[in-house]
C-alpha cells in the first residue's frame, strides 16, 4: 500500500538534533528516518483496511501539548463508527505520531521500529472507533 492513500504528510522540519533518553544515552535518528518508519507502520496496514479507511491524514510532529509531554500518537477526529448521512465536507480526521516522546520512551532503533507500528496500529484503531479499553484488552494498548 502506498502511503500516498494516506496523505502522509511532516508538519515541519526542525533542524536535526540528538533526543537524549532519561538513562542519559543519546538515541540518534534524523526526522527523515522517522518519517520512514511511520510510512513503513503505514505500509503494513491490511488492504482490507486501508480500502475502508477515510478521510484521514497522518502527519509526524515533534512535540505534543504540553499538557501531555509523553503522549506518543493522537488521533482526532470522527470515528467510522460515528459517521453518518451528515458526515461530508469536512476536513480530515487527523493521526500524529510525535517523534519526541517515541525518542525519549525508546532505547534503541528497534524499539522505535516497534513503537512506531504499536502507534500507527492504535490510532488507526480509532479512526476505525475502537476506544483505549478495548485496545488494552486487544494488546494494542
Amino acid at each position: 500500500m502506498d502511503t500516498e492513500t494516506f496523505h502522509f504528510l511532516s508538519a515541519h522540519a526542525p533542524p536535526e538534533r540528538p533526543v537524549i533518553t532519561d538513562n542519559d544515552h543519546v538515541l540518534e535518528m534524523t526526522r527523515e528516518t522517522f518519517e520512514e518508519l511511520v510510512g513503513q507502520a503505514l505500509d503494513q496496514i491490511p488492504p482490507e483496511l486501508t480500502r475502508v479507511m477515510d478521510n484521514v491524514a497522518v502527519f509526524v510532529e515533534d512535540e505534543p501539548d504540553p499538557s501531555d509531554p509523553e503522549l506518543l500518537g493522537l488521533y482526532e477526529g470522527t470515528p467510522l463508527t460515528d459517521r453518518g448521512e451528515w458526515y461530508a465536507g469536512v476536513l480530515p480526521d487527523r493521526i500524529s505520531i510525535y517523534m519526541g516522546p517515541t525518542l525519549r520512551y525508546c532505547e534503541s532503533p528497534e524499539d522505535v521500529v516497534h513503537e512506531v507500528s504499536v502507534t500507527v496500529v492504535h490510532e488507526i484503531a480509532h479512526h476505525f472507533g475502537i476506544d483505549d479499553e478495548r485496545l488494552h484488552e486487544l494488546g494494542w494498548g
